[in-house]
This record gives structure tokens, C-alpha cells and sequence, in this order.
């Protein structure tokens, strides 16, 4: 070993270990899932997706519900076990259809629509109250025959014109810049309301004109009203309602059934809401069983209708009643989404009447199953048996598409779409073979040409 000069052995020198780079924290596997989730939640289609994957999961999740509790009723009446599922099928296929038109038209058609749409619906509502057009169903007189099985509730179509024709009126007199008078807000838009109103109360229907009443409220309150007129209108609709509440002993004793646990309480007869507790207190966390209802063996009556969240929560437990208030809470939260992002008034109006109607009738149709509100008599939507109520439902929710397709984001984001098969090939755009368009062949063509 080589000394030193001083004859000592070289000293070693040690090698200077340099401080570790500090470590980026890890990040909470909570707070990832929360930005991940915040991401995709701010993503320009996601509006788009969920009110259509939304509606048509209610939509077929309904129609097996259907299947399931109608049998029984309509082997009750002689008819074979799928008659009216079959019958909420053909309904289906035909809102389908709607649907999809609806979702494809322009925002000028359905404008144009409007007037067509309320007129058509005043004139049906007032024939039901022709002597021997109109035909009355468990008390109602809100139903016209069409021949054979077939019939049709023109109040159901009130709906759709009121938003329709709402939003189209309060859109122009929103870009005269009329609004901020207070007799160019309610007229002629509440005396309109309160006509189809009146009409829907000839024949007895509370539960239809408590949706259109909502409606109106929602078209109010998105318009600006200020806080006074909004109390001013609801002060006098609810002093109708009550006066129409007192007068009717069934609706009084519809009242008394709220939060019933015996059939017969306070002297009315709760069998039905008394039931509808029943079926949903013995379904657990995960039901029965599909098909596997009790109630429904002529225990709970409008089971497949009025009634059929309840035998959901019996055949398919919570699990299935949470899963089902999930897609209408998505469902409404697109809807809100929609109408606070577009700048068009009347897609703002008609996307919020939209969602009104269809929030305001899920709440008053569950509230009703659970007892905590009187039994209206409303379908749950897109979910209840009933073409009539499911034909407009599904043309609004293609109103709703329509409008979340034509959101600025959402319309970039679906131009910049690639065709999944092929593309054009050759100079001056000349179409060529097609090829399959792999993932490994855009990974080489994104390549430079020297790159092997």
C-alpha cells in the first residue's frame, strides 16, 4: 500500500452521501377517488349520459317491475299474465321512438310545437267531459277511449304543453326584456295554467294538478319572480287547494292516512297506504325475490301502477329502492345542469320545467308509498304502468337530450369524435377500402417516419 509523505497509510475518504430528494406525499386514496370522480363529473357529456342512461335504465328496470306486479292482477281478471306488460312494452317502444325525435329536432321545432302541443291538449281535456267521450276510472273523470283496451288521459299531455308553451312565452318576453314587469310574468301564463287546471279538476284528478301547479311554480321561480309575487301566486293556490281538500271527504281521509300504521285509523280507511308500508318493511336489504311479492296477491291495491315502488322495495329490498332513487337524483341533477349552462332562455325554461315536473312527481309518488304524504294517485315516471303518462314523460326526456347535446362542450366534444370503422384515404379525399382501425395501428401512424 502506498504511504504518505508523512508515512502514515492514506486516510479513505468516505463518499459525502447526498440527502435523499424528500417524497412527495402520498395522497389520501379518498381525496384521489373525490377528484376523479369531480373530473369526470365536470366532463361536457356527462349531462348527456346521465339523463340517457339514466331514463332508460328506469325505463327498463319499470318495465320488468311491471311484468312482476301485474300478473297476478291480470290473471285476477282473466287475462293472461303478461297483458299488461305487453301493453307497457308497445308504450315503451312508441316513447321510444318519441324519444329519439324529440332528442333530434332543433330547438325551433320545438318552439314551433308549442301551440299545437297546448292547443291539442286543451281540446282533448275538454272533450273528456263530453257526456259519453269521457270515462271515468277509479272516480276520475280524465280518461277518453280509444276502442278496445286502449285508453288515454289527455291531463298527462298538459303537462308537456305547459312546459312547452311556458318556455316559449317566457323566452321572447324575456329577449323584449318584458320580465321585469310583474303583469307581463303572470299573464297570460297563469290564467293558461290555471284553465288546464280547472279542467283537470272537473274531473277530480288533485294529483295531476298538483304537478301542473309545480310546473307553473318552477317556470315562476326561473323566470326571476320576485319574492312577493311567488307568494302572492302560491298564497292563492294553496287557499284553492284547501278549500278543494275540505270539500272532498276522500281527499280528507287521504289526508289522514299520513303516517298510518293500522288499516283503519281515525276512522279512514288507510288499506292501501297501510299496505304499501307492509310490502316495504318485509323486503330487507335485498328483497324477496323477484316475482316473489305477497302484497301483491290482491293485498295492495294499484300495485303495478300507483303502488309499485313499494313492491320494488319488497322483491328487490333497499337495495333496489336506493338504486331507483339514485337514477331520478342523477336524472334531476342533469336536468338542473342543463338548464344553469345553456344561454338559450327558452332551453333554460324548458330544461327546468322538465325537471320540475319530473322531480315533483317522483317525490309526491315515493312520499306517497312511504307515508309521509297523502296518496295522490300520480305514476311514478318512466317506472308506473301507463302509456299515457310514459308517451309525454319520454318526449320530454328527448327534450332534455336534445338540449345536453346542443350544451357548446358537449357539442365540440362529440364533433371531435373519430368513425370507429375506416377512414377516407388518398390525396384530394378520395374514399378508399376501410380498414379496422385498431389501437395499434393509430399508436404507428402517430409515429415519425424514421422511427422503426
Amino acid at each position: 500500500m502506498p504511504s504518505s509523505r508523512t508515512g502514515r497509510p492514506p486516510v479513505q475518504q468516505r463518499a459525502v452521501r447526498r440527502p435523499a430528494a424528500p417524497r412527495a406525499p402520498r395522497e389520501n386514496p379518498v381525496r384521489r377517488l373525490h377528484t376523479r370522480a369531480r373530473r369526470a363529473w365536470d366532463r361536457p357529456l356527462t349531462a348527456y349520459y346521465l339523463i340517457l342512461g339514466g331514463s332508460l335504465l328506469i325505463t327498463v328496470l319499470g318495465l320488468v317491475m311491471v311484468y312482476s306486479a301485474s300478473q297476478i292482477t291480470a290473471l285476477q281478471m282473466s287475462l293472461p299474465g303478461s297483458y299488461f306488460f305487453r301493453k307497457q312494452l308497445l308504450a315503451a317502444v312508441i316513447g321510444g321512438i318519441l324519444l329519439y325525435s324529440a332528442s333530434r329536432m332543433p330547438v325551433k321545432l320545438h318552439r314551433a310545437l308549442a301551440y299545437p302541443i297546448l292547443a291539442g291538449a286543451v281540446f282533448l281535456m275538454a272533450l273528456v267531459q263530453v257526456p259519453g267521450i269521457g270515462m271515468a276510472v277509479n272516480g276520475n273523470q280524465n280518461w277518453i277511449s280509444l276502442g278496445g283496451s286502449f285508453q288515454i288521459q289527455p291531463s298527462e299531455f298538459g303537462k308537456l304543453a305547459l312546459v312547452l308553451w311556458g318556455a316559449d312565452l317566457m323566452a321572447r318576453k324575456q329577449d323584449k326584456k318584458l320580465l321585469n314587469q310583474w303583469k307581463h310574468m303572470l299573464v297570460p301564463l297563469v290564467p293558461v295554467a290555471f284553465l288546464l287546471l280547472g279542467l283537470i279538476m272537473l274531473g277530480g284528478d288533485m294529483g295531476t294538478a298538483i304537478i301542473l301547479t309545480a310546473i307553473l311554480f318552477g317556470l315562476l321561480w326561473l323566470a326571476g319572480a320576485p319574492t312577493r309575487l311567488f307568494v302572492g301566486v302560491l298564497s292563492v293556490a294553496s287557499l284553492i287547494g284547501v278549500i278543494l281538500i275540505k270539500t272532498s271527504p276522500n281527499r280528507m281521509a287521504r289526508l289522514a292516512c299520513i303516517g298510518a300504521t293500522e288499516p283503519r285509523s281515525g276512522g279512514a280507511d288507510c288499506w292501501q297506504a297501510v299496505h304499501g308500508i307492509y310490502a316495504l318493511a318485509s323486503g330487507g336489504i335485498f328483497g324477496s325475490g323477484l316475482g316473489a311479492s305477497v302484497e301483491k296477491w290482491g293485498q295492495l291495491p294499484e300495485a303495478h301502477t300507483d303502488f309499485i315502488f313499494a313492491v320494488t322495495g319488497e322483491e328487490l329490498g333497499l337495495a333496489g329502492t336506493l338504486s331507483v332513487l339514485a337514477l331520478f337524483a342523477a336524472l334531476g341533477y342533469a336536468g338542473i345542469r342543463v338548464a344553469g349552462r345553456t344561454e338559450d332562455p327558452f332551453v333554460r325554461y324548458a330544461a327546468g320545467g322538465v325537471t320540475t315536473w319530473i322531480t315533483a312527481q317522483s317525490v309526491i309518488n315515493i312520499g306517497a308509498v312511504l307515508g309521509l304524504l297523502p296518496i295522490a294517485g300520480v305514476p311514478l315516471p318512466l317506472f308506473s304502468y301507463g302509456g299515457s303518462a310514459l308517451l309525454p314523460t319520454m318526449f320530454a326526456i328527448g327534450l332534455l337530450i336534445a338540449f345536453a347535446r346542443d350544451e357548446p362542450g358537449a357539442r365540440a366534444a362529440l364533433a371531435m369524435r373519430q368513425p370507429r370503422f375506416g377512414r377516407k384515404r388518398g390525396a384530394g379525399g378520395s374514399a378508399g377500402p376501410r380498414r379496422w382501425n385498431t389501437m395499434r395501428r393509430r399508436v404507428s401512424a402517430a409515429r415519425s417516419s424514421g422511427e422503426r
